[in-house]
């Protein structure tokens, strides 16, 4: 089988912090976890999609200590179990983590330094390590006591997609027999003034696709796999990546590099567009954005086609999104969703006019079966676009 499989999951993002709640608020009882706050500072509330309750650290190492790291320890704990039989059965040498992030301990070196001004000395709890990028990795490596490879992928929001595809590519090589892949994101004042500052930041719920969108909700979360080559009923069965470079945030407006990232990864599914069941759009609810992709994927699937943008549910979160939104289209593929609901799109339904009109999911929608295949894309700042398409094995 040209194929990785994805023995489990755990994940945590604003629908919830176990994945029958996220299934829940996903599929069922659809709900979107994007809320108006003041959390992160601005003159007025934004809405966030902000997670609660995260567990301690479980070593005193100041390095290490921040809400990424917390994070990504709250999506490891769902999976401990799976993980450390596979680290027992391959051994320690033979398992690898790869993570994608982009804002690591930002937030607390924001606290650092405003203490700093303050007191004239930074706190005793601060080190400057805590904001360095390869901090998760480097953690739940220590952790969990393996030795294979482990790196940090940081290409804004394909961050996560792309440490997804370079797990499979470590299997495919024989370097690993298991990765633990995924993504990190948390939230800070740095990060929200930054989207505020190139005004792309909805005060309300984004609405991708509408004719009134007007930016981008940010979201916090992690979505952590352990992908292996023992079967399981849903794989990673194709990636795609291309660099365009057309502009530091801007998106190419034609998406020939968007376009070519979804060819190559259906090509390495041995699939074509018209048998996918469903599409995860990237989806921000910015002007840009949203028209350059619907145009890609119209191009390649036409109207017929399933999609929706699940960050109206959780935010855009960042180095996290890509495999947050794998992670929700694995959800919708398991057993137990025998109908084949769909992710919905929650927006406004009034679709703008001058773009190329696609099936949008509304609540309710199913296929009437298990899904085949989804495919979920992630369109970064720099021109770094990625596609994942993941199949059913079973």
């Amino acid at each position: 089988m040209n194929g990785f499989y994805l023995n489990a999951l755990g994940m945590i993002c604003a629908l919830g912090n176990t994945l029958d709640d996220i299934r829940q608020r996903l599929l069922k009882q659809p709900q979107s976890g994007v809320c108006p706050t003041r959390l992160y500072g601005g003159k007025e509330a934004l809405s966030l999609g902000v997670v609660n309750d995260l567990p301690d650290l479980p070593i005193s190492d100041v390095r290490f200590d921040s809400r990424n790291n917390k994070m990504a320890l709250g999506a490891l704990a769902q999976i401990r179990d799976e993980v450390d039989a596979a680290i027992k059965y391959y051994g320690a040498d033979r398992v690898g983590v790869i993570i994608g992030t982009s804002t690591s301990g930002i937030a607390e070196s924001e606290k650092a330094i405003a203490y700093q001004l303050q007191h004239g000395d930074f706190p005793p709890a601060f080190h400057y390590a805590q904001q360095e990028l390869g901090s998760p990795a480097t953690l739940l490596a220590q952790i969990l006591e393996v030795d294979g490879p482990v790196y940090v992928h940081s290409s804004a929001c394909a961050s996560g997609a792309k440490a997804l595809a370079s797990a499979a590519r470590l299997i495919q090589m024989g370097i690993c027999d298991a990765v633990i892949a995924g993504g990190v994101d948390t939230l800070s004042a740095f990060v929200v003034s930054g989207f505020a500052s190139l005004e792309s930041v909805s005060v309300a719920r984004t609405n991708p696709l509408s004719i009134n969108r007007n930016g981008i909700n940010i979201g916090e979360g992690a979505a952590l796999f352990l992908m292996s080559r023992e079967s399981a009923p849903v794989a990673l069965r194709g990636w795609g990546e291309t660099s365009d470079g057309y502009h530091v945030s801007a998106p190419d407006p034609e998406g020939k590099g968007a376009k070519k990232a979804l060819e190559i990864a259906l090509s390495h599914a041995g699939i074509e567009c018209k048998e996918l069941d469903y599409i995860n759009l990237h989806g921000t609810g910015t002007v840009q954005n949203d028209a350059m992709e619907s145009r890609v994927v119209h191009d390649l699937c036409g109207d017929k086609t399933w999609v929706s943008s699940t960050k109206p549910m959780t935010g855009h979160t960042l180095g996290a999104a890509g495999a947050i939104e794998a992670g929700l289209c694995w959800l919708t593929m398991q057993d137990n969703n025998v109908d084949g609901l769909l992710p919905p799109h929650l927006w406004d339904s009034l679709p703008d006019p001058t773009l190329p009109q696609l099936r949008v999911v509304r609540e309710g929608d199913c296929i009437g079966r298990p899904l085949r295949w989804c495919l979920s894309n992630s369109f970064a700042f720099g021109g770094a676009n990625a596609a994942l398409v993941l199949g059913r094995t079973q």
